[in-house]
C-alpha cells in the first residue's frame, strides 16, 4: 500500500456496523412485521351476580335496580393516524361498577398502543391526531388486540361525565390510531 493511502476495509466495515445499529433500532421502534399480524379478541359483556336490594318509592311500590348492564355513553370510532372502526360504549354493570367497551374494532396493529379515556375534543383528520395527552386522561392499559369486542375496567370512582372520548393511542409515537366521542345516554 502507498503511504497515505487508506485502506478500504475499516471504511466498509464501520458503514456494515452503523447500518446494522440503524436497522435494529427501526426494527424496535416501527415493529413493521406487526402490519400482517392480527390479534382478534371476542370478550363478552362482564356480569356481575349481585342481588340488587329492593327499594321503597314514595308511592309505596317497591322498585328493583336495574336487572342488568346499562349503557351510560357510546360513540363511533373515527379514524386518525390508521384506518379505525368500531364503537365504543360506556357500561354500568349491576354491582356499580363501569366498564369501556370495545365493539367490532378494526385498527392497525401496531406497537405500544392504550386505550385513553380521555377530556380532549375529537377532531377530524390530521388535526385530532395528537390532542389526546394535552389534557385529563386516563390510560385504560394495553390494546388486547386490533379486531373484535374487548372490555377495559374503569377505575373505582372515576367520574365518567368528566371524559367526553376515547382514543386508541400509540404511546411509543404519541399519537392517536383512532378516537371516538362520547355521547351520554
Amino acid at each position: 500500500m502507498v503511504r497515505g493511502q487508506i485502506s478500504s476495509r475499516p471504511v466498509v466495515l464501520t458503514i456494515a456496523v452503523v447500518a446494522v445499529a440503524v436497522i435494529g433500532v427501526g426494527m424496535y421502534l416501527f415493529q413493521p412485521w406487526k402490519v400482517w399480524q392480527d390479534e382478534t379478541v371476542k370478550e363478552a359483556l362482564p356480569s356481575t351476580t349481585v342481588s340488587a336490594p329492593t327499594a321503597s318509592t314514595p308511592s309505596g311500590a317497591s322498585s328493583a335496580a336495574p336487572a342488568g348492564p346499562q349503557t351510560v355513553a357510546t360513540g363511533q370510532l373515527i379514524s386518525h393516524e390508521h384506518t379505525t372502526t368500531g364503537t365504543v360504549r360506556i357500561v354500568r354493570l349491576v354491582d356499580g361498577s363501569h366498564t369501556l367497551r370495545l365493539e367490532n374494532l378494526d385498527t392497525s396493529n401496531g406497537p405500544d398502543l392504550h386505550v385513553w379515556l380521555t377530556d380532549a375534543p375529537v377532531k377530524q383528520g390530521k388535526a385530532g391526531w395528537e390532542v389526546f395527552d394535552d389534557g385529563k386522561y386516563v390510560s385504560l392499559g394495553k390494546l388486547k388486540g386490533n379486531k373484535g369486542d374487548q372490555n377495559y375496567e374503569l377505575p373505582a370512582g372515576i367520574d365518567v361525565s368528566q371524559y367526553t372520548s376515547v382514543s386508541i393511542w400509540c404511546d411509543r409515537f404519541n399519537v392517536s390510531f383512532g378516537a371516538a366521542a362520547l355521547a351520554s345516554i
